[in-house]
């Protein structure tokens, strides 16, 4: 199945964004860790949207693969501005979430 792989990626981004974004309200410094739960949040919810369409049979979905995975990037980049395990491990999967949407596209 084509969408297979990505379906688990995405799945496991979507974890790692939520679990992220709340790990991030117990750090000492919530403020500074505000883009962190903000992009935390938006790339859960593209991962979601995408990871919900993909399991219809609708085709024409290569426009939000590709918003999904510039919002993976993102996440990725900005989580790997901290220094916390969750952010590291939600940078971690953000980039093979990224990874599946390439293959995906190819």
């Amino acid at each position: 199945m084509r969408n297979e792989k990505l379906i688990n990626a995405l799945g496991n981004c979507i974890n790692h964004c939520n679990y992220c974004a709340d790990a991030c309200l117990d750090e000492d410094n919530v403020k500074m860790m505000k883009d962190c739960i903000r992009i935390d949040r938006v790339c859960a919810e593209a991962c979601a949207a995408l990871n919900q369409i993909l399991a219809t049979s609708y085709s024409d979905v290569n426009a939000l693969v590709e918003y999904c995975k510039k919002v993976c990037q993102d996440c990725a980049d900005e989580c790997d501005k901290h220094d916390h395990q969750h952010c590291k491990d939600c940078a971690q999967a953000c980039r093979e979430c990224v990874e599946a949407c390439e293959v995906y596209l190819a």
